[in-house]
């Protein structure tokens, strides 16, 4: 069987590792073995961060939601308030017209008040 040298397909696969990894330290950013690895890390990484994302989020909502409800009732009372009112309005929703508009806000919470 003939000899198969790496060639073309050998540098290109190699650009294309350390063109990932560009920006990074040491030699993580020129040695192909130790960026391969990196790489893999660094994926791992995203794709836990992907879904660490939507708890962060979850938090940032009830966060602002409690802030504007404070000086009339916590957030707990609030959200069994509106599930028992059958208000079908989310955290993202909620949170949002509470930092946009407080006026409306408002609103939502003296009708689920009363």
């Amino acid at each position: 069987m003939a000899r198969v040298k790496g060639g073309k397909t050998t540098s290109k696969r190699r650009r294309n590792v350390l063109a990932r990894v560009k920006g990074y330290r040491a030699g993580r950013s020129t040695k192909e073995r130790q960026a391969t690895e990196a790489i893999m890390h660094a994926g791992q990484t995203a794709f836990d961060h992907r879904r660490d994302k939507k708890n962060d989020f979850r938090r940032l909502w009830i966060a602002r939601m409690n802030a504007a409800l404070r000086p009339d009732m916590s957030y707990s009372t609030f959200v069994h308030a509106l599930k028992s009112k059958n208000i079908g309005l989310d955290r993202k929703v909620l949170a949002t017209i509470a930092k946009d508009s407080p006026e409306s806000f408002a609103r939502i919470v003296s009708r689920v008040k009363n």
